[in-house]
């Protein structure tokens, strides 16, 4: 299979396996207290998995009137994009009007499916394709879900819980070539193991991140190749 193809293969899977857990997001929400239409409409605008949850999860626990708390859990969890963006400027090279669809489409899984390749011209197909993949069926199954309300119960029964983790760990993987990278991804990682008992849900991922960009940011140890 040729690059393109490559890249359209990975945006679709991606896109359909984060998808599948919006079922449990629209559900989840439904359960929390809001209709259908305030579920597709917060699905469609934030467009971000963690932020959601994290925002449907407040207001479970503390209702209409925990709507403040519950913006600015979403909005922490949410600031990571921000650093996608600058990351992603100098490769898919958006300009006017396009910034405001790509802001839109700037997440985990774009970034990771972009950053993964090497040549430039699939670096910007694959952002493109996978956020709209991804936004395609998020957004449907987030339908589907808030629908079927809460009969779908836990998504863990299906094992929806844990697909999106591993498909963005899947496209991270590869990346890890160098001791650098994988030592600041195990640094990372052992952060967000040991905050997550005394944190709320979420704030060990930015804790992990912040992990990352701090002992990333310079290559402290000296990059030193892998063999593949």
């Amino acid at each position: 299979m040729n690059g393109k193809g490559t890249v359209l293969s990975t945006s679709i899977g991606v896109g359909f396996a984060v998808g599948l857990y919006g079922i449990s997001f629209g559900a989840l929400s439904v359960a929390a207290g809001l209709d259908f239409w305030q579920t597709q409409v917060l699905s469609l605008l934030m467009f971000s998995g963690g932020s959601q949850f994290a925002f449907i999860g407040v207001i479970a626990a503390g209702g209409v009137a925990s709507a403040v708390p519950a913006i600015l859990s979403a909005w922490l969890i949410g600031v990571r994009n921000g650093f996608y963006a600058i990351r992603l400027n100098s490769l898919i090279g958006v300009t006017g009007l396009t910034k405001l669809l790509s802001a839109q489409l700037t997440i985990d899984e774009s970034t990771a499916v972009a950053t993964s390749q090497n040549e430039p011209k699939n670096q910007k197909l694959g952002f493109w394709l996978t956020g709209a993949a991804v936004f395609l069926f998020w957004n449907s199954f987030t339908a589907l879900g808030a629908l079927l309300g809460t009969a779908v119960g836990d998504p863990s029964r299906f094992g929806l819980d844990a697909a999106a983790a591993v498909a963005f760990l899947a496209l991270v993987w590869p990346q890890l070539r160098t001791m650098q990278a994988n030592v600041v991804a195990g640094l990372a990682f052992l952060v967000a193991v040991v905050l997550s008992p005394v944190l709320a849900a979420g704030l060990p991922v930015i804790a992990a991140g912040l992990v990352g960009v701090v002992f990333g940011w310079r290559n402290w140890l000296g990059v030193t190749e892998v063999n593949k």
